[in-house]
């Protein structure tokens, strides 16, 4: 099953995906905003192709079953975009929506999501405003900013480390800094610098500066890749002794920069390493990647969306058993699912839509190789 076999719609069918469909089964159509120009291209790419190849595989696995198609279309990581690509989507039939890859944009869907009583599903993201009591809809297959934050801390205390400067984007969630603020004050610290940066910004140099001259321990971001690299190389030119930290939310493209740094970096990861492939949920990922063609390859991003992807089919097959994917009984699937992906376990309940609580606090070396 190739690419060409799953029905793709808005700027990825435009990126050479033609639309085929299977009359003899029944077509699931899943929508997808997602980030595939500008600054996290990458990582929306990764994440398309991790639900691709899940979807894929599933095609495989049961020719005479539902036949599973991602439409997606490009946000460009903006959010005005993606909210008008959800509803695009929501007016087309999507069963559901999976692997949005802007949790902030995510959090401005959620009236659509809510007042369509359409699933949420696996969005690439922790952000923490889509994983309140009152975000009901959002399904996650991924532990939130919270936990990570509490690891992260955790760590940093080990290392006894007191002067922590905390950076992130200032158009995301509040509830991120909230959730910061709370896994620092748990272990009785307060940041000595809360840096709130634009996305879009040019240089960087002023914020390392700033960074700089308030001689930290360490600084723990929550912000896509290229602002930690930058960020990183300015403080290493400056002489920085201390550590960085980073949230998922740097995503692949931070351990394959990280060389050019010339500095390690700890990291969280949500998924199992990319690298443990006696990990049944890996190793598959790895060969459904494979088996899908194209340049798409086996990393954090990537493993993310096949997970993603895997709990959209569970949930499909709930769904036909009990008459058919309906929105509805979408949501109703995902409201009981559990399921062992190979080593990745998932578990939901009618009150609990965080499927997991993964994470592992990891070293990236200088040479981009995961070693603590």
């Amino acid at each position: 099953m190739k690419r060409r076999d799953l029905l793709l719609g808005g700027a990825a069918a435009c990126a050479g995906f033609p639309r085929l469909a299977f009359a003899a089964n029944t077509v699931v159509t899943l929508g997808q905003s997602a980030s595939l120009t500008g600054a996290q291209a990458r990582y929306g790419a990764d994440v398309r192709d991790g639900i691709l190849a899940a979807f894929a595989a599933a095609n495989r696995a049961d020719p005479k079953g539902p036949r599973f198609e991602l439409q997606v279309y490009d946000d460009g990581g903006n959010k005005d975009r993606c909210i008008a690509n959800v509803q695009q989507l929501i007016g087309d039939g999507a069963a559901a929506l999976v692997g949005l890859t802007s949790g902030a944009a995510a959090e401005a869907c959620m009236p659509l999501v809510e007042k369509n009583q359409i699933a949420l599903i696996g969005t690439a993201s922790g952000n923490m405003g889509i994983r309140s009591a009152a975000s009901s809809g959002a399904v996650h297959v991924r532990a939130g900013y919270d936990v990570e934050y509490r690891r992260m801390v955790g760590y940093a205390k080990e290392f006894g480390f007191k002067r922590i400067g905390y950076v992130h984007l200032k158009d995301t969630s509040k509830a991120n800094l909230l959730a910061m603020e709370d896994a620092l004050g748990r272990l009785g610290v307060q940041p000595v610098a809360v840096v709130p940066i634009d996305r879009n910004a040019g240089s960087l140099l002023p914020v390392a500066q700033q960074l700089l001259d308030l001689r930290l321990d360490c600084v723990m971001f929550t912000t896509n890749a290229a602002p930690v690299l930058s960020i990183i190389e300015h403080m290493h030119t400056g002489a920085y002794p201390g550590m960085h930290f980073s949230s998922s939310f740097a995503g692949q493209d931070l351990i394959d920069g990280v060389v050019a740094t010339r500095r390690s970096v700890v990291m969280s990861l949500v998924v199992p390493r990319p690298s443990a492939l006696g990990v049944g949920v890996v190793g598959q990922c790895k060969s459904d990647l494979a088996a899908l063609g194209g340049t798409a390859a086996l990393g954090v991003t990537t493993l993310e969306g096949y997970i993603a992807g895997r709990v959209a089919v569970e949930a499909v097959r709930t769904a036909v058993k009990g008459g058919g994917a309906t929105r509805g009984r979408m949501r109703d699937a995902l409201a009981t699912l559990r399921t062992d992906l190979g080593g990745y376990r998932l578990a939901y309940a009618p009150d609990n839509p965080h499927g997991s609580q993964y994470v592992e606090t990891v070293v990236i070396d200088r040479y981009g190789r995961i070693v603590g």
